[in-house]
């Protein structure tokens, strides 16, 4: 019974293999639900931001209003300083990189200070990610920025301050010299 059932296998691998394509191609099923995405469609999720600030919104914030607003929209998730939880902490953990525990924080880890922009601008808060505006989005990154010894408490953050920004990991990680996109 073993060898019959052995044949069988392979009988039926070689007629598979044999089998010309056309008959094997199965249509696709069709639903009637959603539509081919426009070029409008598709632009209106373009909202990538480059380290090198390419693609960073027109807008400005403060420390003191990042302040505010990490009190009303973040503290709950990463505590009233940014070191605590229940979520990852966002501040200290500057010199614990190549210690046993590392603390991977904007301040301790992060290369660029637009890629913070980016991460809260998309997926902040968690309960409602993209709702922020981008003067909201800026002052809370010059809070963080501040918070983690960065930036001074009357630094102004706008796309052209953003960019220039050097953070203390920038040069931590091996650059992909395939990419050749925009900040590379």
């Amino acid at each position: 019974m073993g060898k019959s059932r052995a044949v069988a296998s392979i009988i039926l691998a070689l007629g598979l293999f044999l089998m010309p394509n056309w008959i094997l191609k199965a249509e696709e099923p069709r639903y009637g639900l959603g539509k081919p995405a426009t070029e409008a469609d598709i632009k209106a999720w373009e909202i990538d931001i480059a380290p090198n600030g390419a693609g960073l919104p027109q807008g400005r914030g403060t420390v003191q209003q990042g302040a505010t607003l990490y009190a009303a929209k973040c503290a709950a998730c990463h505590g009233p300083t940014g070191t605590e939880g229940p979520k990852d902490p966002l501040v200290g953990g500057q010199g614990s990189l190549a210690s046993e525990h590392p603390i991977k924080t904007i301040g301790s880890y992060w290369p660029y200070a637009t890629t913070l922009y980016d991460y809260i601008f998309r997926a902040m808060p968690f309960s409602a990610p993209q709702s922020l505006t981008p003067d909201e989005v800026y002052s809370l990154v010059a809070w963080l920025l501040h918070q983690n010894g960065i930036i001074q408490k009357d630094a102004v953050m706008d796309a052209r301050t953003l960019a220039t920004i050097r953070m203390p990991n920038r040069n931590g990680f091996i650059s992909d010299l395939r990419s050749d996109g925009p900040g590379h």
